[in-house]
């Protein structure tokens, strides 16, 4: 049993150590702001999640403690990660910040002038 507890351990770690190489490959790869910050909060979320849940799980089993702070920290991340990132894009977006010339569309332009529309009347 012993075995197959590590082997979840070092997945987790290695889960989350990819998602975090992912992510600092995708800052340098991805061409505008807007695909950066996606790779980079989804990479980084998932990431720091997989390596703090493997952390909590080797002290847990290893040792027996149980740390408050790794949870906490994983729960913080989790809620705080994905809307810091799209609060930023959308700061960006409102301040003049363009999209990719190859992106597909910009649905946000219409739902942006209509609200608008709305406020002026």
């Amino acid at each position: 049993m012993s075995i197959i507890i590590d082997i979840f351990i070092i997945l987790s770690l290695l889960i989350g150590t990819f998602f975090i190489f992912s992510s600092s490959v995708g800052i340098l790869r991805f061409p505008d702001v807007y695909t950066r910050l996606h790779a980079v909060t989804k990479g980084a979320t998932l990431g720091v999640a997989g390596i703090m849940i493997g952390a909590f799980l080797f002290l847990f089993i290893e040792h027996g403690i149980i740390s408050g702070k790794l949870i906490l920290g994983t729960i913080f991340v989790f809620m705080t990660a994905p809307v810091s990132g799209h609060m930023i894009s959308r700061a960006g977006y409102h301040n003049g910040v363009k999209l990719w010339d190859k992106s597909v569309r910009d649905d946000y332009a219409d739902v942006v002038k209509e609200k608008r529309k709305s406020i002026d009347n």
